[in-house]
């Protein structure tokens, strides 16, 4: 797995795909991910440590992992397939690890509240580079 870290946020107002752009760190890697308008909003304020007065979807989910015992250790990119992105939460509970299925733009959203590192399976660089080629 290689870390990353979320290098860029780029809303469109008036268009229904956003973009976050993830960078390898320490490298030159970098690509971007088609996300939807309210997940690229709410990974914006959690990066500009805005705190709604209510939690939001992703606070919540944040609070019922904490609440059961669980900790977010980081979240993984893990695959490209048909042109999606897929990742994973990867939660401590009671000595356990937990995968949990994530779209990338949540599991994003979980890291940037919990301050937690996002890695991108090797794999998934290499198909993000052989489709920049083609």
């Amino acid at each position: 797995m290689v870390r990353m870290s979320l290098h860029q946020i780029v809303i469109h107002e008036h268009s229904d795909q956003q973009f976050i752009f993830l960078k390898e760190e320490g490298g030159k890697r970098r690509f971007p991910i088609v996300i939807g308008i309210f997940e690229a909003t709410v990974i914006d304020r959690k990066v500009r440590n805005f705190k709604p007065p209510r939690p939001m979807t992703h606070d919540l989910l944040v609070n019922v992992i904490e609440s059961l015992g669980g900790e977010v250790q980081h979240v993984v990119v893990n695959k490209l397939e048909d042109n999606t992105f897929y990742a994973k939460l990867v939660v401590r509970q009671d000595g356990r690890v937990v995968e949990i299925d994530s779209r990338p733009s949540d599991a994003i959203a979980v890291a940037s509240h919990t301050k937690v590192p996002i890695y991108v399976e090797e794999q998934v660089l290499d198909e993000v580079a052989r489709a920049d080629e083609a």
